[in-house]
């Protein structure tokens, strides 16, 4: 499954029907949604980069979130692919996103830990 532009923001703003709050996500919307958050200005950076990650890469994405969290990080940069995510990971969100053009400008600060997946 291809997660699209337009798709961010019912990933991030709504469940599956028929989902109570704390039930078990039975897609790949609702684990998103429960697992990690995308913030208003990561979402923008995601559509006006043209960002484009699938499902296994969002996959990937929170499973180095995981591990951040694991390590005891507050503040990661999670390499996936050619795309940068900055996460909160206490608050499990996706504070902003780099593709690989803008790579080679880019300092990230603020960060305590790097997750290449």
């Amino acid at each position: 499954m291809k997660v699209e532009n337009s798709q961010i923001q019912k990933l991030v703003q709504s469940r599956p029907q028929g989902s109570q709050p704390g039930a078990r996500p039975t897609d790949f919307q609702g684990l998103l949604t429960d697992r990690l958050k995308v913030s208003s200005h990561a979402q923008t950076r995601i559509q006006s980069r043209e960002i484009q990650l699938d499902q296994a890469a969002w996959e990937r994405v929170m499973a180095g979130v995981d591990k951040a969290a694991q390590k005891g990080a507050k503040e990661s940069l999670v390499m996936v692919d050619d795309v940068a995510l900055v996460v909160s990971v206490k608050n499990r969100t996706v504070i902003t996103a780099v593709d690989r053009e803008r790579l080679k400008e880019s300092v990230f600060t603020n960060i305590d830990s790097a997750v290449i997946v």
